[in-house]
């Protein structure tokens, strides 16, 4: 039994310290779409994905902010696609809409949980590393 749990334990944690390799480069040029306008929510949201998975992360995203959602993948720029809902999946934003932006601004009028999902295009990329990075302005 231990040494199946410590088995697990390395797997789980060689997983998480190979995302972290393959995805640095990825999140070095997300980090660019951060621009000096935004601060950082100090958080690099980070999946690995294959075929038409999709990553999802949830955000609490605070009234009266403007927020900058950076999605990045792969060599260059439009290869991650990704969508903001709310609560009840309500779409409130998709990248697909916008040429597969790699960034996008968002005024929050009220205080808002939402669900962000990523995934890859696929007609650009069929497996890879998906960075998300979220800045609220200044």
């Amino acid at each position: 039994m231990t040494r199946t749990l410590t088995a697990i334990a390395l797997l789980a944690l060689g997983t998480t310290v190979q995302a972290q390799t393959l995805c640095q480069p990825i999140a070095t040029r997300c980090e660019a779409h951060i621009t000096a306008n935004y601060i950082p929510d100090g958080q690099f949201y980070r999946a690995l994905l294959q075929g038409d998975e999709v990553a999802e992360f949830q955000l609490t995203l605070f009234g009266g902010t403007t927020y900058r959602v950076a999605a990045c993948s792969g060599d260059s720029d439009g290869t991650l696609l990704f969508s903001v809902f709310d609560q009840q999946r309500n779409l409130l934003f998709t990248n697909k809409d916008h040429h597969s932006a790699p960034y996008w601004d968002l005024s929050i009028a009220n205080t808002l949980d939402v669900i962000v999902e990523a995934h890859l295009d696929p007609s650009k990329a069929g497996s890879g590393c998906a960075v998300m990075l979220i800045g609220f302005k200044k």
